[in-house]
C-alpha cells in the first residue's frame, strides 16, 4: 500500500492538533498498528509545535505564516516531512539531541522525536526554512479498516 497526503498550514497552535488527528485517521484507517501510530503522531506534534514557535523567517514580516507537513506511508515504512520557513538549525547535527533538563520547559522536542522514530534529520529546506523528517518502519493490526469503494 502507498499513500502520501501534505498539508499546508498556518503557524498557529489549533493546528497542531488537526495534523495529528488527521494523521492518526489515515494510520487507523490504513490498519497500522496502534502503538507505531501513537508514537509517530507525538513525533509529528512536537515537530509541528516547533514550525509553529519557530518557523518564521529571520526578519519579521518577511517569513511564511504558513508550514507543510507531508506523510509518506510507503509498503512497511511512514515518512513524516515537517518543513517551515524559520532560520533552520545552526549546522549539521551529527549526533542526538542532549538531553533537556527533565523540567526545562523547551528542549525536549528534537530529542523526542529522535526517540520515538527510527531514523531523523534535521535539515534546511531549499527556500533556506528548517526541515525535520523522520520515518518508522511500520507493523500492521490483524484486519485493517481500509474500506473498499
Amino acid at each position: 500500500m502507498s499513500i502520501w497526503w501534505s498539508l499546508h498550514l498556518r503557524r498557529e497552535a489549533a493546528s497542531v492538533p488537526l495534523a495529528r488527528r488527521l494523521f492518526l485517521g489515515t494510520m487507523e484507517t490504513a490498519g497500522v498498528d496502534p502503538e507505531v501510530s501513537y508514537d509517530l503522531s507525538v513525533a509529528l506534534t512536537e515537530a509541528c509545535a516547533n514550525a509553529v514557535e519557530h518557523g518564521g523567517g529571520p526578519v519579521a514580516g518577511r517569513g511564511s505564516e504558513a508550514y507543510r507537513v507531508t506523510a509518506f506511508l510507503d509498503g512497511e515504512t511512514c515518512r513524516i516531512e515537517v518543513t517551515d520557513a524559520g532560520p533552520g538549525f545552526p549546522g549539521v547535527r551529527p549526533a542526538p539531541a542532549p538531553a533537556a533538563c527533565p523540567d526545562a520547559e523547551d528542549g525536549r522536542g528534537l530529542r523526542l522525536i529522535e526517540e520515538l522514530s527510527d531514523h531523523v534529520h534535521f535539515g534546511r529546506s531549499g527556500r533556506g526554512g528548517a526541515v525535520v523528517s523522520f520515518d518508522k518502519i511500520l507493523k500492521w493490526r490483524d484486519s485493517p479498516s481500509l474500506l473498499m469503494a
